[in-house]
């Protein structure tokens, strides 16, 4: 698949399907990075804690919604980087969630040829609450380069 920095329009919507975070999900990720903070390994000492539950890394999350975007190979575009990430909500193990990302704008790059393509990713939990939102910012090839 092919879609160059003129094609993309800024308002486009699209949605992923939903996935529950398993307590795998929370130990497979805590060995890989060496995050075994209680937060989110413990259970007993959750239950004295405000969630009184065990707390999914925000990284894990961050990892899983990103993924949940990549729904397709745009030949012509590179990650170019992560903007003003922020975790609003806790998520649980058993909790589902939802990826929505929408084009939020699109600039000339200093590199001839090339555009920016800001989308904005909205991470919902099964309740409709916003748990995350990050800018994923997309280095994309013009068309009019090929012409």
């Amino acid at each position: 698949m092919e879609t160059y920095f003129e094609q993309y329009i800024i308002g486009n919507v699209r949605k992923s399907h939903g996935r529950t975070i398993t307590e795998t999900d929370i130990i497979i990720h805590a060995g890989q990075t060496g995050d075994f903070f209680p937060h989110h390994v413990d259970a007993e000492w959750c239950k004295k804690q405000p969630f009184k539950q065990r707390i999914a890394h925000g990284t894990l999350i961050f990892s899983i919604a990103v993924g949940m975007t990549a729904n397709s190979i745009n030949e012509v575009s590179m990650t170019y980087g992560y903007e003003r990430l922020r975790f609003l909500q806790p998520v649980f193990i058993g909790d589902t969630i939802k990826v929505t990302i929408t084009i939020k704008d699109k600039k000339d790059h200093k590199k001839p040829g090339y555009g920016i393509v800001r989308e904005l990713i909205e991470t919902f939990n099964q309740h409709d609450k916003l748990v995350m939102v990050c800018e994923h910012l997309l280095l994309v090839e013009k068309k009019s380069k090929h012409e």
